[in-house]
């Protein structure tokens, strides 16, 4: 193999340049020429390619986002839009694919692999819902963002003796709320994966009041309910003051974390060497520490579940 290509798609998470950068310097440290696509499969069937060198990528492992930017693209779920994906690839010279993003992102290299491109998927997106690893890359960085809003939103909070509901991203998956709402003390987590009842919320709440505590703060998944569907309810059961934040795409900006960027490190340099080993259709993960692969159909057609452990822990402390 001489060279290789790289992209990132979907969501863009904190951490995806420190993964671009580490296949770009492994991939030259061991002589392969790395090539750049812009916008993710967008770009990729419109040749929209960029050689990269050691260049290219300094100064990125502590930004936010992705440089090679990114993009969805219906065209590419076309059977005549990947020919022409890999068509285009071909006449580049590329001989296989890193590709950087969530599960909309590996189901693309799975077709990709269909068409005869070798792939290779590395997780990037700050939901942590990709099977076969216990962490993506952006998740990290993004339950910090959150804690931080958490302690801010609790001074004001106190100040007027509110209730707070805090809405964050996770549509499917909880992981984020759960997290973050153990991380930063909050009195309730309401998360997609667990039924919940607002009438038992308002008795936690009350409990508190009643041994002096000047406010409460509830974290929920955007996927368990919206925060001011909540809010309203909440503030019609107790007749308590309740205001809303949602933090919305601030989760997925923001400086990497030192977790992050060392993950997307790994990830990404195993991505290349499993490309050079003549190995495809692969995901890596990070399992017990450890660097992994799994293969791509298998490891989606897993499901990676919310350990309640975790949830329960946060209900015993926030009593």
């Amino acid at each position: 193999m001489k060279k290789i290509g790289l992209l990132t798609s979907g969501g863009d998470a904190p951490g995806m340049n420190a993964a671009i950068r580490a296949v770009v310097r492994t991939a030259i440290y061991h002589k392969l020429k790395i090539v750049g696509v812009r916008r993710g499969y967008a770009g990729l069937i419109k040749g929209d390619f960029l050689p990269l060198n050691l260049g290219s990528v300094a100064d990125i492992i502590h930004r936010g986002g992705t440089v090679l930017r990114t993009a969805r693209s219906e065209e590419f779920f076309l059977p005549e839009g990947r020919q022409q994906a890999a068509s285009l690839m071909m006449q580049e010279g590329i001989e296989g694919l890193v590709v950087i993003g969530g599960d909309g992102t590996f189901r693309g290299a799975i077709e990709l692999e269909k068409v005869g491109i070798p792939t290779i998927g590395v997780p990037g997106t700050i939901d942590n819902d990709i099977p076969c690893t216990q962490f993506t890359i952006g998740f990290d960085t993004a339950i910090n963002t959150v804690v931080d809003a958490i302690n801010k939103i609790r001074d004001t909070a106190t100040s007027h003796e509110r209730i707070f509901v805090i809405e964050v991203m996770g549509r499917h998956a909880g992981f984020i709320a759960l997290s973050a709402g153990l991380a930063g003390g909050a009195e309730s987590v309401l998360i997609p994966e667990r039924p919940f009842s607002l009438d038992d919320v308002v008795a936690k709440i009350k409990r508190g009041q009643q041994r002096g505590k000047l406010h409460s703060i509830i974290l929920t998944a955007e996927g368990a309910s919206s925060a001011i569907d909540v809010a309203k309810e909440i503030q019609k059961i107790s007749g308590l003051d309740t205001r809303v934040s949602i933090l919305g795409h601030i989760q997925r900006g923001g400086t990497p974390t030192a977790l992050d960027r060392i993950l997307a490190s790994r990830m990404g340099a195993e991505a290349v060497t499993l490309l050079i080993n003549g190995k495809r259709k692969l995901m890596v993960g990070i399992q017990d520490n450890k660097i992994k692969s799994f293969d791509l159909e298998w490891a989606l057609s897993q499901s990676n579940e919310i350990d309640f452990s975790e949830y329960e822990l946060a209900q015993v402390l926030a009593i």
